[in-house]
């Protein structure tokens, strides 16, 4: 079975606010539409809208009662801290402060998948960075992410527009299954281009650190900033940026992952032993093959020639195999290199790994 976003969403028991929906051209957002939407953010209210990565939950990064919004809608802990997205260098150096090194880096991946962990000045609101002294912030490669932040005027405060810990949203009927009723607006252009969140890093000078493998690679970061760290484990006890601390990304199901066909048969006869009522595995083209005639569901979620295809269809995946309640899922796994080392971390996230 191939991934698809257009499964149809489960309404919500509860109803708290009516949200709009709207769909816009990804390329040409109608203007009309993201003054709409713009307004709202204006007025302190929260808008989901697509990005390159995934689909984001916005608000007014200056307004401090309009992210506790954000929070609310996705079940958000509190310590963990929002990405903050600009048009660019200028905005981002009102609510930071950008040193050279941080500029090389926007001048080289924005806009595009990579956030930066700065020096946050004043005026944005502690509720954003989780009481921190850093602010992430990032320049989105998407038009309509970019014309709602211009029209508002505002930096926009933006986490992934899902129910906290579920998977993140790459359509916006996700965002539509997850947040009806809880956002004011929903701006659907359709899938994402690359389906996995930001890189993020933590910009010292000498002593950079990926938070967050994402979309920019670490080889490609330290083409500009020199050698880039992991966190110790110690600086994950109170996250710098989203995904460091809790469970992600995990669906309904008990997650296995399996880096070739002997891991995976062994977790099948587990999790058949088990007596697991309904098996969905993920598979890449190229491993599908090994298991031609399984009574159990196959999800192809890309092809081993170009892993940027598993990063793209992940999530959708994960939320096709909630859709068809899945309670024992089988995913293949990757080596943690390249775009690898991002699948891999939201793979072992949704494995209940932190």
């Amino acid at each position: 079975m191939a991934v698809t976003g257009l499964l149809l969403p489960k309404k919500h028991k509860e109803m708290k606010m009516e949200t709009v929906y709207k769909i816009v051209d990804a390329q040409n957002p109608d203007a009309v539409c993201i003054q709409q939407a713009a307004k709202l953010i204006q007025k302190g209210e929260t808008v989901a809208f697509p990005t390159e990565t995934v689909y984001g939950l916005g608000a007014n990064a200056l307004d401090a009662q309009a992210c506790e919004k954000i929070f609310a809608a996705k079940g958000r802990p509190g310590d963990n801290p929002l990405i903050v997205h600009v048009t660019g260098i200028e905005q981002a150096k009102k609510i930071a402060h950008v040193d050279e090194l941080a500029e090389a880096l926007m001048q080289a991946f924005w806009p595009g998948p990579l956030s930066l962990v700065l020096p946050k000045k004043e005026c944005v609101p502690m509720a954003v960075t989780a009481h921190l002294n850093t602010v992430a912030i990032r320049c989105p490669n998407h038009a309509v992410a970019l014309a709602l932040i211009r029209e508002s005027g505002l930096p926009i405060a933006a986490p992934s527009a899902n129910l906290s810990g579920k998977p993140s949203p790459t359509w916006g009927s996700h965002v539509f299954a997850d947040l009806r009723g809880k956002t004011a607006m929903i701006l659907d252009a359709g899938p994402v281009e690359i389906g996995l969140e930001s890189t993020v890093l933590l910009v010292k000078p000498g002593n950079c650190v990926l938070l967050r493998p994402g979309g920019i690679e670490k080889d490609q970061l330290e083409t500009i900033c020199g050698p880039v760290f992991l966190p110790q484990a110690k600086d994950k006890e109170k996250p710098a940026a989203p995904g460091m601390k809790y469970k992600h990304y995990a669906p309904e199901g008990e997650v296995k992952l399996g880096c070739n066909q002997e891991e995976i048969e062994h977790w099948l006869q587990e999790g058949r032993k088990k007596g697991a009522k309904k098996i969905i595995l993920l598979l890449t083209e190229e491993m599908k093959v090994a298991f031609p005639s399984l009574p159990e569901e196959v999800i192809v979620f890309g092809t081993e020639k170009d892993l940027r295809t598993v990063a793209h269809n992940l999530f959708a995946a994960l939320r096709q195999c909630d859709m068809e309640q899945a309670d024992y899922i089988i995913a293949q796994s990757f080596a943690a290199h390249g775009i690898g080392q991002a699948i891999m971390n939201r793979l072992q996230k949704a494995a209940g790994k932190k």
